[in-house]
């Protein structure tokens, strides 16, 4: 009930009259069935944003951060993004990308539109990375239609580390659902779920219009921080005197 509360009277209207989102494609949204929306993920705010301008309930597949956070902040953060729909991933470990696999099947078996982002976590820089086969593995055991989605304008509204968003024009762009019955029952051929994966990328990045970088986003993230780390220890800052 929450969620729709969040949806039509609190949350949703207002990131309408701020960021006007403008809406292609929303047609290519089945109105009833089983479905998963993926899309490129490059603000904080597009687990918001999306939600607000599709006219049924989504789920989304969130990390588990941010429903362990301490105190009463902590506690608060988590209620929020219960109630707007998200299930708790945790993203360490051998067997979290099969949690993750097992919830979103969970969802789908219901009949309902999951939400995934096929890249794993935020782009640090506004490009496209590849994507993980997750997404791939869960179309073919449900059987169900993916649908590409580009949010553009985002991450110059609320890059990483901005708290606040700034007013800057968004665009949500939801592309024709992409069918992948021909690969039925091949959910675990290492080759089909690259591919499935890859065509489901490449129609992101044509709604998108994104650079795309052929890594695993976190290994890029990870990459930087390790070099930013290193400079730091041959180039220490002097103190003032």
């Amino acid at each position: 009930m929450f969620y729709y509360v969040l949806k039509y009277v609190l949350l949703g209207p207002l990131l309408r009259l701020v960021f006007r989102p403008r809406i292609q494609g929303l047609e290519h949204v089945p109105s009833s069935g089983a479905a998963i929306v993926a899309g490129n993920h490059l603000s904080f705010s597009d687990h918001f944003l999306m939600p607000a301008v599709l006219r049924r309930r989504i789920t989304f597949l969130a990390k588990a951060e941010y429903f362990t956070g301490p105190g009463l902040k902590g506690r608060l953060t988590a209620f929020f993004f219960h109630s707007a729909g998200q299930i708790p991933v945790d993203r360490s470990g051998k067997e979290a990308g099969q949690a993750a696999i097992r919830e979103g099947l969970g969802v789908l078996s219901k009949g309902e539109l999951l939400g995934i982002y096929p890249e794993g976590t935020r782009s640090h820089d506004g490009r496209l990375y590849k994507g993980k086969v997750g997404v791939a593995v869960m179309a073919l055991k449900a059987g169900v239609p993916v649908i590409p989605c580009a949010m553009i304008g985002t991450f110059e509204a609320q890059p990483p580390g901005k708290v606040i968003p700034r007013i800057h024009p968004v665009v949500i762009r939801f592309g024709e659902p992409l069918d992948f019955s021909r690969y039925a029952g091949m959910e675990n051929e290492k080759a089909v779920l690259r591919a499935i994966t890859d065509e489901i990328m490449y129609a992101i990045l044509k709604l998108s219009e994104q650079e795309y970088v052929d890594q695993y986003a976190a290994v890029v993230k990870a990459e930087e921080a390790e070099r930013a780390a290193e400079e730091k220890r041959r180039f220490p800052r002097m103190p003032l005197s």
